[in-house]
């Protein structure tokens, strides 16, 4: 378990800012204690700095996770984001798209929202944004990237894609032996 480089931690928070912009500010400062990002193993954690202090006295080979898994990077040196992270990226994100209860259980397995699935979205939101998916009901169910603005979107067909899928809660079944 060691900090970020200087260009991991420029690539993590390029990755993140797409999501909560400015808001990455919350997840460091905060009023109750000390957090920070921690990487080990390629992936990015977010612990409390105590608990850090006290994972040190763990051998690196024993150590499985720690804190919050906010993603891992790639053999290639990209950063993906995990579902895991998805409590905090829905209490900051910047912008937000509720998908009807019809959508949910496609979005849910995996694919795309659709137009017809759409049931608001927030204002002014470009494309390629990244965007957390909620039910109507306000439950975070994933997040993905915006393929169109919110503007050009009231001009697509219904069965158009208005975001990509990138990460959603069914992921904890499906792939529960990768996300640790």
């Amino acid at each position: 378990m060691r900090p970020l480089t200087d260009e991991e931690t420029k690539t993590f928070f390029e990755k993140l800012s797409s999501f909560i912009g400015r808001n990455i500010v919350h997840l460091i400062e905060r009023p109750d204690e000390q957090y920070c990002f921690r990487f080990h193993d390629n992936r990015v954690y977010y612990v409390s700095e105590k608990i850090m202090r006290k994972a040190t006295s763990v051998e690196r080979d024993s150590l499985v996770s720690l804190g919050i898994c906010f993603g891992k990077f790639t053999k290639s040196g990209k950063f993906k984001l995990h579902i895991t992270c998805l409590d905090y990226l829905a209490q900051y994100a910047q912008f937000k798209l509720w998908i009807k209860p019809n959508g949910e259980m496609p979005f849910l397995y995996g694919n795309h929202v659709v137009k017809a699935h759409l049931g608001r979205i927030s204002d002014d939101v470009p494309e390629h944004q990244g965007v957390v998916i909620l039910s109507m009901s306000d439950m975070p169910l994933g997040f993905g990237v915006t393929s169109r603005s919110s503007a050009d979107m009231k001009k697509l067909d219904p069965t158009g894609i208005i975001a990509f899928h990138q990460a959603d809660v069914g992921e904890y079944l499906r792939q529960e032996d990768t996300l640790t």
